[in-house]
């Protein structure tokens, strides 16, 4: 087990016959009131079944979508119930509000092992600015709380943070493995460790660089990020998407990487097309040779080898944001190979691969790795904002509550 964890473990909390307001994430993708995607409900039915299996009466919080203090209907969290006791193998009632007498009478009248979701918590216009009072509605409903939603620490709302400061507190089975992951790829990492961060824009992820050249010993520039670092090599794009505001930018992170000893990768050939389109006619030229009217949409087979032997020498990968526009085939090719090789050597236990963010899930599942990694984070923001090096509310609620008493 991972040491110097912020927060007390379910190790140390005996559950039963205590109400636990547990918070999760059931922000799940949706169609026509089915979900599409169970990995978010998958990953925290373990903490559930634990704290019910020992007698926790466990009351679950969560936000869906965005409905920005208002009750929307399409965003009720019902039919999330459905799917979350599907997976669970118990049954989970529902409360039609987060707060008040009702939802109050319901947690109330609980047997052991019973659980009960409420209704999405950002119908209450307090929940995203962590309004006292709403924090203190919520912890009425509980003896405990636990935080299994890594994926919302970075939120500083009433049933992230608030609440916590109300209740002796703990973190879930996922948030601890989360951290576990997080701690083993940048905090105490087998050495060397390297980075691959894709995406379109510098100005998005210059503070997640500017932190990583002070952890890895490789870093890996790829997507249309890897044009304005080009750019700023004095080099011509075509028409590819850069940052020509982010040029000084890119000149002053290949300069920190040189002066710190970090291996900068910038792709040596790229895959290029004159149409942003599925099928489009491409080329392969080196990314010194992409003429005007072209644009760069992957890497190319040379960049693919090389980050591959790059690979191969390392012993802990974090990988953030695809390699090309990976949603358009042939331009899948680039981040489907490099990340093939990382499913390879992760499988046969020469690599930890940590790996998190929106679009790196959605292009590990489409390379066919998404369970081969060592851990993959469905955390997006939260996860970036830790690559980031920032300080997520979520987490500093539920270590700074440490020294509460449970009730008798």
């Amino acid at each position: 087990m991972a040491t110097n964890l912020p927060f007390a473990t379910l190790d140390t909390l005996d559950p039963k016959g205590k109400r636990i307001l547990l918070r999760v994430d059931l922000n799940v993708p949706m169609k026509d009131g089915q979900v599409t995607d169970q990995t978010r409900i998958e990953r925290v039915v373990p903490t559930i079944r634990e704290l019910a299996e020992k007698g926790g009466r466990v009351i679950l919080l969560s936000h869906f979508d965005r409905p920005k203090g208002q009750v929307v209907p399409a965003m009720s969290l019902k039919p999330i119930a459905t799917a979350l006791a599907t997976a669970l193998g118990r049954p989970v009632s529902f409360a039609h509000d987060c707060i008040g007498p009702e939802t109050e009478a319901a947690t109330r009248t609980m047997n052991d092992g019973d659980v009960l979701l409420l209704e999405n918590t950002r119908f209450q216009p307090g929940e995203e600015r962590n309004d006292a009072e709403l924090s203190a509605a919520l912890a009425n409903l509980g003896d405990v709380y636990v935080n299994d939603a890594f994926s919302a620490a970075h939120r500083a709302h009433a049933s992230t943070a608030g609440v916590a400061t109300h209740l002796p507190s703990f973190g879930g089975r996922l948030m601890e493995a989360e951290l576990q992951a997080l701690y083993a790829a940048l905090e105490n990492p087998e050495r060397p460790v390297g980075a691959i961060v894709g995406g379109a824009k510098i100005s998005t992820k210059l503070q997640l660089l500017e932190n990583l050249l002070d952890k890895v010993d490789m870093l890996a520039i790829g997507g249309a990020m890897a044009n304005t670092f080009l750019a700023a090599q004095g080099l011509s794009v075509g028409k590819s998407l850069k940052e020509e505001d982010m040029l000084d930018t890119a000149r002053l992170i290949m300069a920190q990487a040189k002066a710190k000893n970090c291996d900068l990768i910038l792709p040596v050939d790229m895959v290029i097309s004159e149409d942003f389109m599925a099928g489009a006619p491409t080329s392969t030229v080196p990314s010194n040779a992409i003429p005007d009217g072209w644009m760069a949409l992957d890497v190319g087979p040379e960049t693919v080898k090389l980050l591959n032997s790059k690979l191969a020498g390392l012993k802990t990968l974090v990988w953030n944001g695809p390699l090309g526009v990976f949603e358009l085939p042939p331009f899948d090719e680039g981040t489907n190979a490099v990340a093939q090789e990382a499913g390879r050597l992760t499988k046969a236990g020469q690599l930890k691969t940590v790996a998190g963010g929106g679009d790196t899930v959605s292009a590990l599942r489409h390379a066919g790795v998404l369970h081969d990694m060592t851990y993959v984070s469905t955390a997006g923001g939260a996860f970036l904002e830790w690559l980031e090096g920032k300080i997520l509310p979520g987490l500093t609620a539920i270590s700074t509550t440490l020294e509460k008493t449970l009730p008798i």
